[in-house]
């Protein structure tokens, strides 16, 4: 029983409260950062919208439209169109109880939608999602159906930045097949840009702090007003959706949208891809050192139990950080994207709520049509110092035994769930290096094709939580974690990204932190623990993970 006690991430100042108990723990440095965040918000909020989860999932919207006006050379040019459009639609109402509508304007420049999303002054709620360069990873499954763009090629698609809801998708309960449906009911193939935004927890069933309170279990998102990066041009875009069942007609919807509209900056500028160099008052981790020892410690002796079926369990930390000038959620995010050579970048905020940002390299699955690709990541090292030394630690990494039997875990536990969907399944490469600017991984893609796309949810569920990000088996893992963590992950390590009527992609949440303007964040980063592990070795791992959102700030006192 004391040994068992030793191992949990136990702090002087911190302890977790029961499932079943009060839903918010009582650790004093998650009330202090919600206290902070309260008094640092400084944020416009969008006019409401319906919350989609109450819809009746069974009976189908009314309309799904998309309408694309001629190109214009100036994203302000794209908003008088936009609004005169707005204005006309106002006093023609469609003559449906219930749909969904997007007005779009394609804009003869690139801008990007980071930029876009930075001059709008903070008006909430707000996202942003960037996939990784499109590669040729489809051709083994070329699909013969097309989808209509109305104009425009969703896969030159670069990057979405979008303010206001015009429709969102919240509870607390667990993310359901219903929860789904009610998501899918305002989506279409034929209106491909129409997309939904959010992100999932990592585990709905663990108690749920205050700082991740206003996410619920889930939270999507289809923006009021959206900007489109592509290869070579943008869109701008606005969203009507509206359900009289939900008490939220046209008249409604449409004038919550103006009211937004008018809000929106015609002047889009440069935003410089750094961070103010601030001082940082005070940094701490939960576990602190000598509590993650403890706690790898303990996980290894049930790992190699002969009565175990314990294989590997992820650990997560949590950083916190508090900073003496402001951290712009967006400015650190642009600082990631400088870093962002074959990861997603991703932003989610609430109204009411601190921003939830990300650089991570790892895919869950990105499906369209019958087609569905997912990966293996695992295993890590730091990048060499020179073309040598890099090659050297590849090699190291390529013919470790422990790293191998971690990433082996990873790849056959996704490949039986891809297995179970899909009448065919393919892994290439089966064992490779992904490279980051300061870390690489063992990497495998893995590839099939999906018997149903009516299978979606089922292809969720199933996938998450991978090993990568939980251990194996499954509960086993995900229960000593719920038992050792001290801290509510919240969205790290859950899927985020998008739902389309076609298409669907989602990361892996890693490699995040929840950040407010004004205070700091907290920073989140885990790693596998197998037979063989070192606590001290997966410590600096930590480190090394985490050295991405810690360098831009200049942290000037070391993380303790």
């Amino acid at each position: 029983m004391a040994a068992a006690a030793a191992g949990r991430f136990m702090d002087l100042d911190l302890r977790k409260g029961h499932l079943g108990s009060s839903p918010h723990p009582t650790s004093h440095s998650l009330h202090v950062f919600h206290r902070v965040v309260k008094r640092a918000q400084r944020y416009e909020s969008c006019s409401l919208s319906m919350n989609g989860c109450q819809g009746d999932p069974k009976i189908p919207i009314g309309t799904i439209q998309t309408r694309t006006f001629p190109g214009v050379s100036t994203h302000s040019l794209a908003l008088d169109t936009l609004s005169s459009a707005i204005s006309h639609l106002k006093s023609d109402p469609p003559p449906f109880a219930s749909g969904i509508l997007r007005l779009q304007v394609p804009i003869q420049q690139k801008i990007e939608a980071i930029d876009w999303l930075h001059a709008q002054q903070e008006l909430l709620p707000r996202c942003f999602f960037s996939s990784r360069s499109q590669s040729s990873s489809f051709d083994p499954f070329i699909d013969s159906v097309n989808g209509d763009g109305n104009g425009l090629e969703d896969h030159d698609l670069v990057s979405v930045a979008g303010i206001g809801a015009a429709v969102f998708f919240r509870h607390i309960h667990p993310f359901s097949l219903d929860d789904w449906k009610s998501i899918k009911r305002f989506l279409s193939k034929k209106c491909p840009l129409i997309r939904a935004y959010g992100a999932i927890r990592f585990d709905p069933r663990a108690n749920v702090s205050s700082e991740w309170r206003a996410f619920g279990s889930f939270y999507f998102v289809v923006p009021q007003v959206e900007f489109n990066e592509l290869e070579g041009s943008s869109v701008l875009a606005t969203t009507i959706a509206w359900d009289n069942a939900l008490s939220w007609t046209w008249e409604k919807a449409i004038g919550a949208l103006q009211a937004t509209m008018c809000q929106v900056s015609s002047i889009v500028g440069k935003l410089r891809k750094e961070v103010c160099k601030t001082f940082v008052l005070s940094n701490s981790h939960v576990p602190s050192k000598a509590s993650w020892n403890l706690a790898v410690n303990r996980a290894l002796q049930i790992i190699g139990r002969a009565d175990s079926p314990l294989i590997k369990v992820v650990l997560a930390r949590s950083s916190r950080v508090v900073t003496t000038s402001h951290i712009d959620p967006i400015a650190w995010l642009a600082c990631l994207q400088v870093e962002g050579q074959n990861a997603y970048q991703f932003f989610l905020q609430p109204p009411d709520a601190p921003a939830f940002i990300g650089n991570t390299p790892e895919q869950l699955f990105h499906r369209k049509r019958l087609c569905i690709h997912s990966e293996a990541l695992a295993g890590t090292r730091a990048r060499g110092g020179s073309k040598a030394q890099d090659l050297q630690i590849e090699l190291d990494l390529l013919s470790s035994p422990k790293e191998d039997f971690e990433f082996s875990i990873v790849r056959e536990s996704i490949q039986r769930k891809l297995e179970a969907i899909c009448s065919t399944v393919w892994v290439e490469p089966k064992k490779a290096i992904r490279k980051l600017p300061r870390i690489q991984h063992l990497y495998a893609q893995l590839s099939g094709r999906l018997r149903s796309e009516d299978d979606e949810f089922d292809i969720l569920s199933s996938l998450h939580p991978t090993p990568a990000v939980c251990g194996f088996p499954r509960e086993e893992a995900r229960l000593l974690i719920a038992e050792t963590e001290m801290f509510d992950r919240g969205m790290f390590a859950g899927p985020v990204g998008w739902f389309g009527g076609g298409e669907t992609e989602f990361a892996v949440g890693i490699r995040s932190a929840l950040v407010e303007k004004g205070f700091g964040g907290l920073i989140y980063a885990g790693t596998g623990i197998v037979r063989g592990s070192n606590s001290s070795l997966e410590w600096e791992e930590l480190e090394l993970k985490i050295s991405q959102f810690t360098k831009p700030i200049k942290v000037e006192v070391p993380l303790s």
